[in-house]
């Protein structure tokens, strides 16, 4: 048994080589060198490109450390059909990127962008600031997709006194952080009600581009938006004209439709969106998670038991 992992520390690789003494285990390095390694190999670890994930006739699992999927799937077209079975590492990413969520929500609301502008000119002038913070308590805050990350963001917005609805595909009962759950045919009316609006939805052919120029046009006068799953379901031209227009007040963005974001983009230079280079998880904690899992998911794999988080290759998630 022969497991790759595209990267990783010594200390990981000893400590599965201490619980599974009977599995070789390699770190990957170049692509090159992942193509030398993987015709033998029967499980990988991480993002395969396409030139290893062919070479790797023996394959039969492929654990995914992120949730999304999409990269995975738009790379390797043959992974589809093939049965390689596909899982992933959904959990330990939710809290810190409902922190980072909150990080963002706080940041617009009190214009903390502006503060450290101020802070760095050693700038004492309260007066500009005066009458403009937004109060979350008694705002409503609407989330796209009551998934693990949208369910770790209502918590934390429920504990800031906010009104918490979603939308969600299979919309389930919830405990008492969301008011209410409905179906996607609701979503025109949650963005005409929101304060604030989240989109923790995956990337799928759906939710491309679901957040339209009509759509966004929707949201309540002076709502802020904030994007921490994937970019592409945000029409980010329509948004820039959103936000030029002082429409939509604010945003925070965490995952683009390109990345890294280009030097030319608008958003950069807005004072009314704060941007972050698709980090909101990076935390020990999330990182000692997706170790867990992949570890846990290595010992059913050898015992023959059914996988967690197994992913639906087609639907994709």
């Amino acid at each position: 048994m022969k497991v790759m992992l595209e990267q990783g520390s010594d200390d990981f690789v000893v400590e599965l080589s201490a619980k599974f003494p009977e599995v070789t285990f390699v770190i990957g390095g170049t692509v090159e060198e992942q193509i030398e390694q993987i015709a033998d190999a029967d499980v990988y670890f991480g993002w395969p490109a396409r030139e290893v994930f062919v070479a790797g006739e023996q394959l039969r699992w492929v654990q995914n450390p992120g949730t999304g999927i999409d990269r995975i799937m738009r790379d390797l077209p043959e992974l589809v059909d093939s049965d390689v079975v596909l899982t992933n590492s959904r959990g330990p990413h939710a809290p810190p990127m409902a922190d980072h969520v909150m990080g963002m929500v706080l940041s617009l609301a009190h214009r903390m962008g502006e503060l450290w502008e101020d802070q760095q000119a050693h700038r004492w002038e309260p007066g500009p600031y005066n009458d403009t913070y937004v109060e979350l308590a008694g705002s409503t805050i609407g989330i796209l997709s009551l998934g693990d990350i949208g369910m770790a963001v209502a918590r934390r917005a429920h504990g800031f006194g906010m009104e918490v609805y979603a939308v969600d595909k299979h919309p389930r009962p919830t405990g008492p952080e969301v008011t209410s759950v409905w179906g996607l045919e609701r979503l025109d009316k949650l963005l005409s009600m929101s304060d604030w609006f989240v989109v923790t939805a995956p990337l799928t052919d759906e939710t491309r581009g679901f957040i339209d120029r009509r759509r966004l046009g929707l949201l309540k006068e002076g709502a802020r938006i904030i994007v921490i799953s994937r970019g592409n379901i945000v029409d980010e031209e329509a948004l820039i004209d959103e936000l030029r227009s002082g429409r939509i007040a604010g945003a925070g963005l965490d995952a683009l439709a390109v990345e890294p974001l280009p030097p030319e983009s608008p958003f950069w230079d807005m004072k009314n969106v704060v941007v972050t280079p698709h980090a909101s998880a990076l935390t020990p904690e999330m990182s000692r998670g997706r170790h867990e899992i992949f570890i846990e998911n290595l010992r059913r794999f050898l015992a023959n038991e059914p996988f967690l988080y197994v992913c639906d290759k087609r639907a994709g998630f």
